[in-house]
């Protein structure tokens, strides 16, 4: 043990560092042995995660870079969580093919409300060491023209074209605006602005990030360390997270969360262990071979289901939620948390189900459920008419998880 320069004990324990090295990590900048020293050094370090408030929840693909954090603040070094209040209204064009929509200020505030809460399940806020909230728009809202044509001078066009949904939008003969040419180097200057060791990320935010390290060595003569994380993907490579709409969030429900875990394939079945959960890398490897030896996959999802919705709502919530999954998908129940909604008699389906917020996207979505024969009575018949007339009470199944009890007044 060690004391830093702010009087912080920092844990110099090898199991601890290898384990904040290696576990759910994609790369690190410059390069892993580089970092293991620093962490060996005794020295409290800071490291900071961005998150532009673009949705009004964190999700699950948040977890996984918080719980770095978790494991950085609890070895004794100091973490920052920046919440992108400037860098969101204008949108981070990392994977985007077209021009994001820009967002008003109250919007990205309104959004951000919940963040510090949500993200208290895995930082400490107070006390020793506590972690700090701090918003970019401090700094980037107080630049004038001339800082940010100096910022502008330290990357060219040919470095900013070579961004791969830049080049895609140039195949393509999409438009690229100026701005978004901007984004890159104003999360990069965050790094300048607050003076860090170090920051993490998703995979997906490399571009971003190495930004933020050239910006520091040009500007600070520092070397910034980044430490980039493994993005929880479905089998065809896609992220879980708000573009996709696949994502589970931290104010899913209980029986919600533990459904969409349920609906994973079988292959992301390790990916989820190691990335959304505190199980062992040991005990993951004994999964590994469970799997390998012929052990039924849903079993073991179904643990995955319990260990996940356990950290955000307890464990008696997640006994509950596997104990209404398996009445309704094994029993053939309805699930406990179904909707409720009551209606005059005669009243159409599609009213009836548009009546619950969230449900279906639209008359068109429940259209098109009806015609791919997934909108059934339970028990019942499958339903083929979207102007179905409700004249006793009846409960539907709306797709594979969702259940609705209409109720003839």
């Amino acid at each position: 043990m060690f004391w830093g320069a702010k009087k912080i004990r920092v844990n110099i324990d090898e199991g601890k560092i290898e384990n904040f090295l290696n576990r759910s990590v994609e790369n690190i900048y410059p390069s892993r042995e580089f970092l293991e020293a620093e962490l060996k050094k005794g020295k409290q370090l800071s490291i900071y995660l961005g998150i532009d408030p673009t949705g009004p929840t964190l999700h699950l693909g948040h977890a996984i870079v918080l719980k770095k954090m978790q494991e950085f603040q609890e070895m004794g070094h100091k973490v920052i969580l920046l919440i992108g209040d400037f860098t969101g209204m204008i949108g981070d064009p990392t994977d985007k093919t077209s021009l994001r929509q820009k967002l008003t200020k109250k919007r990205v505030l309104d959004n951000a409300k919940l963040y510090k809460q949500q993200a208290s399940l895995f930082l400490k806020f107070s006390g020793n060491n506590s972690a700090e909230i701090k918003y970019n728009s401090e700094w980037l809202s107080k630049m004038n023209f001339e800082d940010v044509l100096e910022l502008a001078s330290h990357m060219t066009v040919e470095q900013m074209l070579k961004r791969d949904m830049f080049e895609e939008r140039q195949k393509q003969e999409k438009p690229i605006y100026i701005h978004e040419f901007m984004y890159p180097l104003m999360q990069g200057y965050d790094s300048v602005a607050m003076d860090v060791d170090g920051e993490i990320g998703g995979n997906d935010q490399i571009f971003n990030m190495l930004t933020g390290r050239t910006l520091m060595k040009q500007m600070l003569q520092k070397e910034k360390f980044v430490l980039t994380a493994k993005l929880l993907e479905d089998t065809t490579g896609i992220k879980m997270g708000k573009t996709q709409g696949n994502m589970i969030t931290f104010a899913d429900s209980e029986n919600d969360m533990f459904g969409k875990v349920m609906s994973w394939t079988d292959g992301m079945i390790l990916a989820g262990f190691e990335l959304a959960t505190s199980v062992s890398i040991g005990e993951i490897e004994n999964i590994k071979t469970e799997l390998e030896g012929g052990a039924n996959p849903k079993d073991i999802k179904m643990r995955l289901a319990r260990e996940i919705v356990t950290i955000y709502h307890g464990e008696q919530k997640a006994k509950s939620a596997e104990n209404d999954f398996n009445n309704t998908f094994r029993d053939g129940g309805v699930s406990a948390d179904a909707d409720e909604v009551s209606v005059s008699a005669g009243t159409m389906l599609f009213e009836a189900v548009l009546q619950v917020e969230g449900l279906v996207k639209s008359k068109s979505d429940l259209r098109r459920l009806i015609d791919a024969g997934a909108v059934a009575v339970v028990d019942g018949n499958v339903i083929n008419d979207i102007n179905f007339g409700i004249n006793k009470d009846v409960t539907l199944k709306i797709g594979k998880r969702r259940f609705l009890k209409i109720k003839v007044k």
